[in-house]
């Protein structure tokens, strides 16, 4: 009877021990990873531009501002939403030359500004100006620069030409036709060397196509789940 108790009681002190109990473990890595969202390199985001830019009243270093026209989406979750402010500065302007060189505009945006005040720094650049007439994107740095006006400068002189010698052949006849096309084409010649090539002009409202140039992390709870950044605010 004395062997059985000092058994029960051993076999009651080893179940209350019990194994030690094993800490909480660490958060999962995919706990850590809900928490995150990734914009990849390369990422395509539509804006419009919230004020006027322009190669001939724009200066370097003057401040950029927009706001996103249609919301990114990856993996079924929201990334930018639409309403979203882009941020950006003016890096070179350039305006055309009389002579020879075309207006340029280079601007580079820099920040995503969230409408709950979040701040996301990142590297964006113009990849295309759908909504600029007579330019076109020359550079992987997103330099919108207008196109040539040879053409045009070519058409100015003939048509000088062609104006001096219809006066000149009403003045002296046949000889007075030479020489009023070859006054007259020095005229358009002079008229096209003094005029100053197209101004880049993108107005307020003018669509841009931006490019994100590295990946950028951003905090999921910060960003809201909605396509249109200020539908709660509607």
């Amino acid at each position: 009877m004395r062997v059985m108790s000092v058994l029960f009681l051993a076999a009651l002190a080893f179940a209350q021990s019990g194994p030690a109990t094993k800490p909480d473990s660490a958060p999962s890595a995919s706990a850590n990873t809900a928490s995150e969202l990734t914009i990849p390199a390369g990422t395509k985001v539509p804006v419009a531009l919230k004020h006027a830019v322009s190669s001939k009243g724009t200066h370097e270093g003057d401040g950029v501002y927009a706001e996103t026209t249609f919301p990114v989406v990856a993996n079924g979750r929201v990334l930018i939403p639409a309403g979203t402010y882009v941020q950006g500065r003016i890096s070179h302007i350039q305006r055309g030359g009389r002579i020879k060189g075309r207006a340029e505009v280079l601007m580079h945006f820099t920040t995503l500004i969230y409408p709950s005040g979040y701040t996301v720094l990142l590297p964006g650049a113009v990849e295309n100006a759908p909504g600029v007439d007579k330019t076109s994107v020359k550079d992987g740095e997103g330099t919108i620069r207008s196109d040539s006006q040879k053409g045009e400068k070519i058409g100015t002189v003939a048509s000088t030409a062609g104006t001096g010698a219809v006066v000149g052949g009403l003045s002296n006849g046949g000889k007075g036709a030479l020489i009023g096309a070859g006054v007259g084409g020095a005229v358009g010649t002079a008229i096209a060397m003094l005029t100053r090539g197209n101004d880049v002009k993108l107005d307020a409202g003018t669509t841009l196509e931006i490019v994100i140039q590295r990946e950028v992390s951003l905090d999921a709870s910060r960003v809201p789940t909605t396509t249109r950044a200020y539908s709660s605010q509607q």
